[in-house]
C-alpha cells in the first residue's frame, strides 16, 4: 500500500477560535478584520472583516476568484445590496468601482490570491497571502484597505 501520510507537520488541520481573536484596525475608526487563515502554498487568504457605516473600500480588481459571505448589517458593491445570509461570488478579473458598508457590517471574506487596489485610475497597491499574515497582530494601516500613508 503507498504511504500517504503526511511528510511535515505543516500538513495538519487548521483552526482557530475566532471569537476569542482581537480585531485589528485596519482604518482608523472604519475598517477592522481578524485574519483567520493565510496560506503559503496557495496564495489564499481569509478574513472575518467589519465595515462602520458609511465607510467604502477603494477601487480593486480580484487576480483571483474570492467569496463574501455577509453575517450582519449591508454591502452596497458597484449597484447591489447584499444583507445578511447573501453569498457573493467574485470571479478572477472582476473589478470594484465601489464597496461601502451602508450600515455597520461584518462578513467573512476568502481570497484565492492578492487583490489589487487602484488609486486615480493607478496601482497604488495590492493585498496577498504575505500582507494579510502581517495584519495579524500589527496596527492600523497594516493590511492595505486603504493606500498606505507616505
Amino acid at each position: 500500500m503507498q504511504d500517504i501520510n503526511p511528510l511535515g507537520l505543516a500538513l495538519a488541520d487548521y483552526s482557530r477560535r475566532v471569537t476569542d481573536m482581537q480585531w485589528t484596525e485596519t482604518v482608523p475608526g472604519k475598517a477592522y478584520a481578524k485574519v483567520v487563515w493565510t496560506g503559503a502554498e496557495s496564495g489564499g487568504w481569509a478574513a472575518l472583516v467589519r465595515w462602520m457605516k458609511g465607510y467604502a473600500g477603494p477601487p480593486h480588481k480580484h487576480l483571483t476568484a474570492a467569496h463574501t459571505f455577509v453575517l450582519s448589517g449591508c454591502l452596497f458593491v458597484d449597484g447591489h445590496a447584499y444583507g445578511p445570509g447573501t453569498y457573493v461570488y467574485e470571479p478572477t478579473g472582476i473589478i470594484h468601482q465601489r464597496a461601502e458598508a451602508l450600515e455597520d457590517t461584518e462578513f467573512f471574506f476568502i481570497s484565492n490570491g492578492p487583490i489589487l487596489f487602484l488609486g486615480d485610475g493607478e496601482l497604488s497597491h495590492y493585498v496577498g497571502w504575505e500582507e494579510a499574515r502581517r495584519l495579524e497582530g500589527l496596527g492600523p494601516g497594516s493590511f492595505g484597505w486603504i493606500p498606505p500613508a507616505g
